[in-house]
């Protein structure tokens, strides 16, 4: 599966038989190009991820769906992803389908993991991957083996883990669930399709029990340290902007670490030690 078309926002672009992608325009260090909303179907069409709630957004979405939009699922509920939900149902009459209530979002239909959405064209299934967020559901196109992994996976980034909702020992967990699911490809969140998921997968992994193994070595070596002491010695010449999101992954490493009992602190503003060495 190819991708070489450029992330323009709000225009519909083809990147399966099946699949439309539509980039929001709310670029930032988070989002990086965009939030993209996909469009899945021709007769009968669900939207995964509404994104933002931009007029310009929603009525991009309302001219590819062409009266045709039946659902809408989402992903997570952070504000890039859902918050557009309200004004599509409006425009569309829609139903909505999510994990969970939250951030104002009020699914017509909670989905668990393995339920699937089937019409004459496609079949869509809910792969429940909690780790960036508790209620991180990614959608299985199953006639293409294309996954819409939200934030679970994007591309050119690893994924902010920010407790609490955030966790790390559920993030890699549900990794190597997607791992073994074995998409054929990754439409993500923010960014192109990836088309080696396996190479991506592997190295996300790796680059976190690495990251874990350098903060856990840290700790050894200062005794004592508080977050901001072990970002500024992890993360070498770190664009400032970014420093609250290390904050938040170091935070989500050490909890993993101390739920496995080899750290104990005191929280994002506390003292953490070594346990057990």
């Amino acid at each position: 599966m190819s991708d070489p078309a450029p992330l323009t926002h709000e225009v519909p672009v083809v990147i399966s038989p099946l699949v439309r992608r539509i980039v929001a325009a709310n670029p930032s260090h988070m989002t990086g190009p965009g939030t993209n909303t996909y469009l899945v179907g021709t007769d009968e069409v669900a939207v995964i991820d509404p994104g933002p709630d931009d007029a310009a957004h929603t009525a991009a979405i309302v001219a590819a769906g062409a009266g045709r939009i039946r659902w809408i699922l989402c992903t997570h509920t952070h504000p890039d992803h859902s918050p557009g939900t309200a004004a599509l149902v409006e425009a569309t009459g829609a139903a909505v389908m999510a994990w969970s209530n939250r951030g104002g979002l009020r699914p017509d239909r909670r989905l668990r993991d393995g339920d699937e959405l089937v019409t004459d064209e496609w079949t869509i299934r809910a792969v429940h991957t909690p780790g960036h967020a508790g209620n991180h559901l990614c959608f299985l196109l199953v006639e293409e083996g294309l996954l819409f992994s939200g934030d679970h996976i994007m591309q050119g980034s690893t994924v902010v883990i920010s407790p609490p909702d955030g966790d790390m020992g559920a993030y890699l967990e549900s990794l190597a669930k997607v791992r073994d699911l074995d998409p054929a490809a990754i439409a993500p969140g923010h960014g192109h399709v990836i088309e080696d998921p396996p190479a991506l997968i592997d190295w996300y992994v790796t680059h976190r029990l690495e990251r874990e193994a350098q903060l856990h070595s840290l700790l050894i070596g200062m005794g004592t340290a508080r977050i901001t002491d072990l970002v500024e010695a992890a993360y070498v010449d770190l664009d400032p902007v970014l420093v609250p999101m290390a904050k938040r992954s170091v935070h989500a490493h050490l909890r993993k670490l101390a739920a496995e009992g080899r750290v104990d602190g005191d929280g994002a503003r506390g003292e953490w030690r070594v346990l057990g060495r």
